[in-house]
């Protein structure tokens, strides 16, 4: 949920209108809406990309995860992995959006480690494959755009640990 809807739902739940507060947060976010934007397009546009290079750098850290008995051992597993790191990028873009880490929890924590688990999949793995979109996403981005992208990142990489 963004920061607007937030602060117009708790307002209507207390029936008052925002506080001054509230409303320079919304200010705040408004402000920062185009970078937010640029950021999300810029993840976007290099998704295969910064999964690339993230994949790589997971397997030179991590090669028994490629390796015979690995969890990304075969080519169809290779490919599930790289589905998912794709559709954890997107969800960081989410919560950039959004300016809130909200879309990170209900869309993408909830559950996952559970299916993780439940699949055999080591979730500390899917915590350094996440580490690993950061730093793939973040060489992409301005110093600014990197500072508001990280906490999204980290967020969902807590949500993994």
């Amino acid at each position: 949920m963004s920061v607007v809807s937030q602060v117009i739902l708790k307002a209507d739940d207390e029936l008052r209108y925002p506080s001054t507060g509230e409303l320079s947060a919304i200010k705040e976010f408004f402000q920062t809406g185009l970078m937010r934007t640029n950021i999300a397009a810029t993840l976007a546009e290099n998704e295969k990309k910064i999964v690339q290079e993230a994949s790589k750098q997971l397997w030179q850290k991590r090669p028994d995860f490629i390796a015979p008995g690995g969890n990304a051992y075969g080519q169809r597993e290779r490919a599930l992995c790289l589905r998912d790191y794709g559709w954890y990028l997107r969800l960081v873009t989410y919560g950039i959006l959004a300016g809130d880490k909200e879309p990170i929890e209900k869309i993408g924590l909830i559950g996952a480690r559970e299916m993780y688990n439940s699949l055999g999949v080591p979730v500390p793995g899917m915590a350094e494959a996440i580490r690993c979109l950061k730093k793939a996403s973040l060489a992409l981005l301005s110093e600014a755009e990197a500072a508001e992208a990280t906490p999204y990142f980290d967020y969902l990489i807590q949500g993994m640990s």
